[in-house]
């Protein structure tokens, strides 16, 4: 039996942060908000194959009919529904109860950094910190299922394992630390922003120690398993659901996309012990960085 799907819906590109590393460039003006109808489409279009509904953007709480829109995915068989947000809404409980009433099951909202200093700067959104973080204190008391994902820059880079006791005391019991993507402006400002991924390995211990001590189940995104080595069990990318996106350009089979285009294998890899399960970095990193951090895992 063929696993079902997950629609990764994005509504629009307007955003109230402006992230060094965000990964959408300036889609914003592309495209601030995409026309309800064509949402809908999209959703009726997937519900055959999908189950699980994620809304991202861009920010998706500033759509303005993010509510009628989670209600008629709900309506249309939407098991499970996660808002990948920032947070800084959710810092208002009347519009973290309007989207749970509407439908919303799940929250994945954006922390980078264990402080207002290093994560607003990131944001480039002054206050965004205290909006964030009440929003994902909001979550919690609220009974929802909270995911955080933290993008690591060379800004949080020896902050993680401080970034995990945050996420901690606010009562999040899942986090992701996704390496950068360097695409969009990340690409664009890739030597400040993108750290080496040699570099990551202890800062990431660290963290790891963290998450076992305060019962927080830890994963990474994007991080080679020659850099996890003793960590494998944090490399998420086996429990990725299959994922369709729907972006302004039409729909894409983004677990395909992946592994043929968005990763890349180089010549280290050939003799990895590793090379089937594991999917390599972002093709952007070697790109500018070379394949010598890469060292083969031996059988």
């Amino acid at each position: 039996m063929q696993a079902a799907r997950r629609l990764d819906l994005k509504l629009g590109f307007a955003c109230n942060n402006r992230c060094l590393f965000c990964a959408q460039g300036e889609k914003r003006t592309e495209c601030v908000a995409r026309p309800p109808e064509q949402l809908l489409a999209e959703l009726r279009a997937a519900r055959p194959d999908a189950r699980g509904l994620v809304l991202t953007g861009g920010e998706p709480t500033l759509y303005k009919k993010l509510v009628p829109l989670v209600q008629a995915a709900s309506r249309l068989g939407y098991s499970s529904i996660q808002l990948q947000t920032n947070g800084r809404m959710l810092a208002y409980p009347e519009v973290l109860a309007a989207l749970v009433a509407a439908g919303v099951t799940e929250i994945s909202p954006s922390v980078h950094g264990p402080t207002a200093e290093v994560h607003d700067a990131l944001t480039q959104a002054p206050g965004s910190f205290g909006e964030t973080t009440r929003g994902i204190a909001n979550a919690v008391a609220a009974g929802l299922q909270v995911i955080t994902n933290s993008v690591i820059t060379r800004h949080n880079l020896a902050l993680l394992g401080e970034m995990v006791e945050l996420l901690a005391s606010l009562g999040v019991r899942a986090a992701q630390l996704a390496f950068v993507h360097p695409v969009g402006t990340a690409l664009e400002r890739f030597d400040d922003v993108v750290p080496r991924l040699s570099d990551v390995v202890e800062p990431l211990g660290r963290a790891r120690e963290v998450a076992q001590r305060r019962g927080v189940r830890l994963c990474t995104e994007a991080i080679p398993l020659c850099f996890l080595r003793g960590m494998e069990e944090l490399a998420v990318e086996a429990h990725i659901p299959l994922t369709t996106v729907s972006d302004l350009g039409g729909r894409l089979d983004y677990s395909e996309w992946r592994v043929e285009r968005g990763k890349a294998h180089g010549p280290p890899c050939d003799g990895c012990a590793a090379r089937e399960r594991c999917e390599g970095p972002w093709r952007e990193y070697p790109d500018h960085r070379g394949w010598d951090e890469m060292v083969p895992l031996c059988t």
